[in-house]
């Protein structure tokens, strides 16, 4: 008798609701705070309506699910299914995981939280890796096992084009964004697994592609062993950048014939912090199934 299993994520993953329901699976809304309302990403939150906002000089901040829409949606998917899987966003960028789990501890193990460490597009393969699994008939504890043994086997760049929201976040000092801005200085950030960190400084897009690229190319040499990157998804990611990704995309399929390259826009927890204008570059390698 095979198990029926749910998949649950939050919309950092950058799925949409849309998407969700094609992929028949449930996408949590992370709720922000935009002066002194709760919106709803993807719900009551588009992203031009976001970065609209954002521009205005709105305050805004991120929260959680609160810890009953994340039992309803459980409880409501448990009438018809036999476990489920849920993927939040990395615990070491927010505290929906340890929520999660603590939650988890009154379902019998019928729920499976999944400590990931992952976030947007690499978030996102995860949950298509977990899709496939369940396709195949693994049980939620092995899908979780899995997904957190490979947790680390993922990699994202992220190149920002202003430091104003870095700094208004508390990510960097006003000292350090002020003398940035004026040597004109785009970090190029990095994200394995636990947290933003800074990775380079340069001056330009252009400088920041290439470094972004180059430390995709090491990863995909080094850690992963997939100089070809015929093995390892290849992602990238942006906040209201649209045209600049396609023209990355089009210099990572030079490099990298025959990949398949996704585009998403970056989720907007990670946009409220950075800003619009970025670019990011990722990689997830494929899970052995």
């Amino acid at each position: 008798m095979e198990m029926k299993i749910a998949i649950v994520t939050d919309s950092n993953s950058g799925i949409t609701q849309r998407e969700g329901k094609e992929l028949g699976i449930s996408i949590l809304p992370m709720p922000f705070m935009i002066n002194d309302q709760t919106y709803f990403e993807d719900i009551d939150l588009t992203q031009e309506q976001f970065y609209q906002m954002l521009q205005d000089g709105a305050d805004i901040s991120t929260s959680q699910p609160s810890p009953a829409s994340v039992t309803d949606l459980w409880d409501e998917l448990l009438k018809e299914n036999d476990a489920i899987v849920h993927i939040p966003m990395s615990s070491g960028l927010s505290s929906s995981y340890q929520t999660a789990a603590m939650l988890a501890e009154d379902y019998d193990g019928r729920v499976q939280v999944v400590n990931n460490q992952r976030i947007s597009v690499t978030q996102r393969q995860s949950v298509l890796d977990a899709i496939q699994m369940a396709g195949k008939g693994w049980t939620a504890v092995q899908i979780k096992e899995k997904l957190e043994e490979v947790k680390f086997d993922s990699s994202i760049y992220i190149t920002v084009d202003t430091l104003k929201y870095l700094k208004k976040g508390g990510r960097i000092t006003p000292a350090a964004a002020a003398l940035g801005t004026l040597l004109r200085i785009k970090p190029v950030l990095q994200i394995q697994g636990e947290k933003l960190d800074a990775f380079s400084k340069v001056r330009t897009m252009k400088q920041a592609k290439v470094t972004m690229l180059t430390a995709m190319q090491k990863d995909l040499e080094v850690r992963f062993q997939d100089a070809g990157a015929k093995h390892t998804h290849l992602e990238i990611a942006h906040t209201q950048n649209e045209e600049m990704a396609k023209e990355f995309k089009e210099e990572l399929l030079a490099l990298y014939p025959g990949a398949d390259i996704v585009i998403s826009p970056l989720s907007l927890s990670v946009s409220c912090h950075i800003g619009p204008g970025s670019l990011a570059i990722a990689c997830s390698k494929e899970v052995e199934m």
